[in-house]
């Protein structure tokens, strides 16, 4: 049983106080220097960090989960392992991941810093497709923009306050 199967056990009890935040990490689209301020900031604040990659992308690193190479498959294991009323983040670029992980009541987190919620998730899935139906349309597409220094900081900024907000008695 892995760690973050065994603080699932617990579930179906209220919020409690001083509980250990889990935080998963889509680790197929996370950069290096995201990852390595999440595992930073989880260890200064008592949290469980979760990467789960498909086999495409080799992780060597405690509590990695790997998974087929199917497109959804690092999105899928994640929802599974997301549970109600536990303190959770997801850290993602994936819009539809993200959604989904707000309907179990987690929080989610891009890796340049912008935290979804209920107020921003709908407009960011209507975007997507919007972008989605251009490039079909037009058969151009560009790929993301290279990180920045502002990235890396949002990212860092946004994720301890996560993280404080979680950890609150």
């Amino acid at each position: 049983m892995s760690h973050g199967e065994e603080q699932s056990g617990a579930l179906g009890q209220g919020p409690q106080p001083n509980r250990t935040v889990t935080v998963y990490v889509d680790a197929d689209a996370t950069p290096r220097d995201a990852l390595q301020t999440v595992d930073r900031e989880a260890r200064a604040f008592g949290a469980s960090v979760i990467t789960i990659s498909s086999v495409n992308h080799q992780f060597d690193r405690p509590n990695h989960i790997t998974v087929d190479p199917h497109p959804q498959a690092v999105d899928m294991e994640i929802v599974r392992r997301v549970r109600s009323g536990l303190p959770q983040i997801v850290v993602t670029q994936d819009y539809g991941l993200a959604a989904l992980v707000l309907g179990k009541g987690a929080r989610a987190l891009s890796p340049t810093g912008l935290v979804y919620d209920e107020g921003n998730i709908d407009r960011l899935l209507w975007e997507r497709d919007l972008h989605a139906r251009e490039r079909r349309a037009t058969g151009r597409s560009k790929g993301p923009k290279k990180r920045s220094e502002e990235d890396k900081e949002r990212f860092a900024r946004a994720f301890t306050v996560l993280l404080q907000e979680l950890t609150r008695t």
